[in-house]
């Protein structure tokens, strides 16, 4: 299969399923470098770690990631997983760049939702998160429960299901070894799962949106002029920081997610 075929194929199973697996797609220098950083920055933080967005009982977050080490740049601008991006998207921005670790032996799932609590607009879908398994993630450390095809319904989850919490009987399970990364449609209804192992579960989430809705954190106020004075014209369009309607229509808006108030 020419790479030509394999990027089609891959197409269609993001636009019929809603995601798409991309297993071994971080070198192991980038992965040590991740997680060494995480780690630091997770030690510095403490309690206030993820206070910038929202912390979530039974997980421990990061958030304004571009603005806290400059390999986070390597993931958001990542070649192997951008066309898919434009593919859900067409013209994009970053929208946020996370960590959300969960706590071990934790009883905490959350429940199926979609991100920012979006429904596809008359424009098409508007909302993309890619999660970058910095460790390996097992039916028992916390894997990604997604719901295949319900980013095609425009509902969301809390206002069909009685449940969100629960079992779905069309659930699937994604796992893989670290360096895994998956690309989703996050009008796909989906929720990370309990983390039942002794140790913690860490992942990335490189959220993007579409270039006319507002960013879930608005990068230019979050990260720091002198970081931003050091970022490379393509970054500075891919974070939107020269772009006035983005100024316009991020700014005032409250910093929204799928089911954490």
């Amino acid at each position: 299969m020419t790479a030509i075929d394999q990027m089609n194929w891959l197409s269609e199973q993001l636009d019929e399923c809603g995601y798409v697996v991309l297993p071994d797609s971080v070198d192991r220098d980038l992965l040590g470098r991740l997680n060494g950083r995480i780690d630091e920055l997770f030690a510095a933080e403490g309690e206030a770690a993820g206070s910038e967005f929202k912390q979530e009982p039974g997980s421990r977050r990061l958030a304004n990631l571009v603005n806290k080490g400059d390999v986070f740049a390597r993931v958001v601008t990542n070649a192997r997983v951008l066309p898919f991006v434009a593919h859900v998207l067409g013209d994009y921005k970053l929208s946020s760049l996370n960590v959300r670790s969960v706590d071990p032996c934790s009883d905490v799932r959350q429940p199926l939702h979609a991100d920012m609590g979006a429904i596809p607009d008359e424009q098409g879908f508007w909302v993309c998160n890619v999660v970058w398994m910095l460790q390996d993630i097992t039916l028992k450390n916390g894997p990604l429960r997604v719901i295949p095809g319900t980013h095609l319904r425009k509902q969301l989850p809390q206002d069909v299901l009685t449940d969100p919490l629960a079992d779905h009987p069309d659930q699937v399970m994604v796992t893989g070894r670290a360096g895994t990364i998956v690309v989703m449609n996050a009008h796909l209804w989906h929720g990370g799962l309990e983390n039942q192992s002794p140790s913690p579960r860490t992942a990335l989430h490189a959220f993007y949106c579409r270039r006319d809705k507002p960013q879930q954190q608005y990068q230019k106020v979050l990260v720091a002029e002198e970081v931003q004075s050091r970022l490379t014209p393509e970054l500075r369009n891919l974070l939107a920081l020269d772009d006035p309607k983005n100024d316009r229509i991020s700014r005032c808006v409250k910093t929204t997610s799928g089911f954490m108030k």
